[in-house]
């Protein structure tokens, strides 16, 4: 990869978590307090796992099995996170892993063409956030995700998005004004507990599409340019073990090696749910077959 690209990807990457910094360093006791700290954190662990855990290893991957209750607790979670709806998230991402980097893949940053920074920019963009303004490309529910359409239940979850979205934002909220009683300490909460929570989200898993195609180790031999980036690894759940996941989807843990399995919160979440009865049928990649495909054999 050219230093162009690299540098784009740092940019992307890099500069919004600077700028959160900043914003509460500039505006705490102003704009910020512990309570918008509190919900930001909480909000993001909830609504991340539910991404994590729900969407892709539960319900795009089917890496281990669950009660209806659980599952249809994540499907609401991921939705809380404003991804899109559970049925139009899993079937995108079934076919990115049918097409992965190749003409067909929702959001790949390797399928534009062009050299350079300009168009490393634009094609990380597009696999970041642009693929999600335009409907060529996107899965066709019955094709990617007929299992999930025979689910009465998520049928019904997935049609509700628009109200999770809306409380979302109204829970922060309530505990804001809960708390300080004033109309500021509501709006802070709703700025910082929604918003703010809603945008580092969202950058840190479209960073997986993007960055994780473009940047970082390969452990194992895949089809496409998936890549594990460690940086990432806490604040995506686990998700930044690209590479592993690629060459092993239906893997209930992306941390392949011990240090990686110590950075794949997505993976304890799975392992608490499985020793307190509520996860079964769990994938795991016996050594051997990661052997298979590694890349220092």
């Amino acid at each position: 990869m050219s230093r162009a690209h690299k540098f784009a990807n740092l940019l992307g990457v890099v500069l919004p978590f600077v700028g959160l910094v900043a914003a509460i360093g500039l505006l705490w006791n102003t704009w910020v307090g512990w309570t918008d700290v509190a919900l930001l954190a909480v909000g993001y662990v909830l609504t991340g796992v539910g991404i994590t855990v729900g969407y892709h290893r539960l319900f795009t991957h089917r890496a281990f099995q669950t009660k209806q209750w659980v599952r249809w607790t994540f499907a609401i979670l991921g939705s809380m996170a404003v991804e899109g709806p559970v049925l139009s998230w899993v079937a995108d991402h079934r076919k990115h892993h049918q097409f992965s980097d190749q003409e067909g893949d929702p959001h790949s940053p390797h399928v534009g063409g062009g050299n350079g920074f300009v168009a490393a920019a634009k094609n990380l963009f597009h696999a970041h956030v642009g693929w999600l303004f335009v409907a060529e490309g996107r899965a066709e529910l019955s094709k990617y995700v007929p299992d999930m359409l025979a689910e009465r239940g998520m049928k019904r979850i997935s049609s509700l998005f628009w109200a999770w979205l809306l409380i979302s934002l109204a829970v922060p909220a309530a505990i804001g004004y809960a708390i300080s009683g004033t109309w500021q300490g509501t709006l802070t909460a709703l700025l910082w507990g929604g918003a703010i929570r809603i945008f580092l989200l969202h950058h840190v898993t479209f960073s997986i599409n993007s960055v994780c195609h473009f940047w970082g180790r390969r452990h194992f031999s895949t089809a496409d340019e998936s890549r594990n980036v460690w940086l990432l690894s806490l604040i995506s759940f686990g998700e930044s073990w690209h590479n592993n996941h690629h060459a092993f989807p239906s893997s209930a843990f992306h941390g392949m090696r011990r240090f990686e399995a110590a950075l794949d919160p997505g993976g304890w979440v799975i392992t608490g749910l499985e020793k307190l009865g509520l996860a079964w049928k769990v994938v795991r990649i016996p050594r051997d077959r990661q052997a298979s495909k590694s890349l220092a054999a």
